[in-house]
């Protein structure tokens, strides 16, 4: 067995030590976000803030990260939640995770406060404390430029150092964007942290996992999401399709369906924009867009910036979409959380509550109005603390459009009531993925559920969350779990008999699924169809099938509701706007089925579960 190395860092006190990882918890919790949850509930007492200096930042890989298997070039940042105050975790993309393996750590954990800015170099096994006053006040970019290029990098922008309550972390052009993050490592007078080595990355059984590893890149090629969709027009090639389901979100999420949709669309920035895929090491997908924009190359908007930037905005202006991503990874900031702040500021305006200089159909001041929020600068000092902090203040809470704090993804689950579950339930706030991603059994994929219907959605969702913790903490991305639906069922005409006869069957099927969904622990084999459970083995040397994989994604997904549990965090948060849950959703009726099925308590509390 391959144990990970992990050590603590001590900015007070300028020390490392080593942070010996339990044989129990490795086999528990594998690695990426599930072992992160559980080191932070061991570790960080209760009730403290995410900016005390006692907090923990925990940045982390998972057992497949950097061993050439699909996709795998990711890593994990877990802390306290800066928007929800339960936990926070933010996986990532870039080439940081493979190049901490490389440099001999699995996961670096960091306490205390450093009294200057600094960075940390992590090279050959080695840390070194250096001063980094001479970067304090780079953006994203500028800062990376300023290491060598062989090195991995993490790094904030002003929005971090200025305590933004959505700030990220860059790594490359890659974004750990969501739950205030950056903010928390700037908190710390941290700037960035810089990894390299030429240490091979541990593996367990290499030939067979270089076997398996092509078997598997050459399935993803052939699948028609991963192989052709995604690389053909990225995550943005979902604005029709969302639109034509009325998912998209429309005006701070009031309007079902939006005109000029194709004005903002994956395919119109395909045509007009891109010049070439672009994907992180070891992706056989490549999403990213590069584009060229002003004469320059840039990293071009996924679906959930277009969205939100876009139509959630009534902005039909590709170009400004485009910029105003561009200047929120500049200054490090969630375009997620970003766009729904200024939206619901919008709102503010228009029905008189509040004005912050921003309203529909009007853009023309905001890219002054983004600097001003990663700076703190007029205005921006309070719309960067959010939606929630605002509407607290100023009123507007039934269009306040977040869950727990943290602001909702761009599907909206006023025609995805799964998804809308998943908003209220997710550990980290309204996150899709998180929350299950329940929008591809609604509409997105070839399942086709009634989108609108609860008929057991609750036990969907739990499955789906469960398998989304297990394989992000494995180290690789999600995307690859598109290839999990069989590639035929991709040839059938969307609205056509079969996938409507075979959503019908899966709907009527699924009130009996939790009868059975403790064999789902128990399936002591592994499915051709879902490849993490046999490379974990091969890599790590663990024993591995369905339903040992299974499980470490349920006890993931449980120790992070502990955690919040133990924050205070009850049924009284797991819930939707006001505004969402006008639209017809019984959201009740799904979190009773919900805490049942998890075998937690009517309030939400995790009770007789193997932590």
């Amino acid at each position: 067995m391959i144990k990970p190395k992990y050590i603590l860092i001590d900015l007070n006190e300028k020390t490392v030590e080593d942070y010996p990882i339990e044989d129990q918890d490795f086999n528990n919790y594998i690695g990426g976000k599930a072992l992160a949850a559980k080191i932070l509930y061991e570790l960080l007492p209760a009730g403290v803030s995410p900016f005390d200096e006692n907090n923990i930042l925990i940045i982390n890989t998972g057992p497949l990260t950097g061993t050439s298997t699909p996709s795998s070039a990711r890593f994990n940042v877990t802390t306290k939640n800066v928007l929800t105050g339960g936990i926070a975790s933010s996986n990532c993309g870039g080439s940081f995770g493979v190049k901490l393996r490389r440099a001999g750590f699995d996961g670096i954990i960091i306490k205390g406060k450093s009294e200057t800015p600094v960075y940390i170099e992590i090279n050959e096994g080695k840390v070194f404390f250096k001063d980094a006053k001479n970067l304090w006040g780079l953006d994203t970019i500028e800062t990376q430029k300023r290491f060598p290029q062989n090195y991995g990098k993490i790094v904030i922008g002003p929005a971090g150092e200025n305590l933004v309550s959505f700030a990220s972390i860059a790594s490359d052009d890659r974004m750990a964007g969501r739950t205030g993050v950056g903010a928390v490592m700037g908190s710390k007078n941290l700037k960035a942290i810089i990894a390299n080595g030429s240490l091979k990355i541990p593996v367990s059984s290499p030939e067979e996992l270089k076997r398996f590893t092509k078997k598997w890149t050459k399935n993803l090629r052939n699948h028609y999401v991963t192989g052709t969709f995604l690389p053909k027009y990225g995550t943005s090639g979902l604005v029709r399709m969302t639109n034509r389901l009325g998912m998209l979100p429309v005006k701070n999420f009031s309007e079902r369906f939006y005109n000029d949709a194709d004005k903002i669309s994956g395919e119109k920035l395909a045509e007009d924009y891109l010049e070439k895929n672009s994907g992180c090491g070891y992706c056989p997908i490549h999403c990213g867009r590069e584009i060229r924009f002003n004469g320059e190359k840039i990293k071009g908007p996924e679906y959930e910036t277009v969205a939100l930037l876009g139509s959630n905005l009534l902005n039909n202006d590709l170009n400004k979409i485009i910029k105003w991503n561009y200047l929120a990874d500049l200054y490090g900031m969630d375009t997620i959380s970003l766009a729904a702040t200024i939206a619901f500021a919008m709102e503010l305006k228009e029905k008189g509550i509040k004005d912050f200089g921003v309203e529909f159909g009007r853009f023309d001041n905001l890219e002054d109005i983004i600097k001003m929020i990663a700076f703190r600068k007029g205005v921006g000092e309070e719309l960067a603390n959010g939606t929630k902090y605002l509407s607290e203040k100023y009123g507007g809470e039934e269009f306040a459009i977040h869950s727990k704090g943290l602001e909702i993804s761009a599907y909206d689950p006023q025609m995805s009531f799964g998804m809308g579950l998943g908003y209220a339930t997710s550990n980290r706030g309204a996150c899709h993925l998180n929350g299950g991603y329940m929008v591809y059994m609604e509409g997105l994929g070839p399942l086709k559920l009634k989108q609108r219907s609860i008929r057991g959605k609750a036990i969907l969702t739990i499955i789906m969350q469960n398998l989304f913790e297990a394989i992000s903490s494995a180290g690789v991305c999600l995307f690859t779990s598109y290839a999990v639906f069989p590639n035929f069922l991709h040839k059938f005409k969307e609205d056509g008999m079969f996938l409507k006869i075979l959503g019908s069957i899966v709907s009527s099927i699924s009130p009996i699924i939790p009868v059975f969904r403790k064999l789902l622990k128990k399936v002591p084999f592994n499915l051709s169809l879902l490849p993490y459970p046999k490379a974990i083995e091969y890599a790590t040397g663990i024993k591995m099938n369905f339903g040992k994989f299974y499980s470490f994604g349920e006890r993931a997904f449980n120790i992070e509701r502990a955690f919040n549990v133990r924050e205070g965090i009850s049924k009284k948060d797991d819930t939707l706007p006001k505004r969402i849950l006008g639209s017809g959703i019984n959201l009740e009726k799904m979190l009773n089925q919900y805490y049942k099925y998890r075998d937690w308590d009517k309030e939400g509390k995790p009770k007789d579960v193997d932590l």
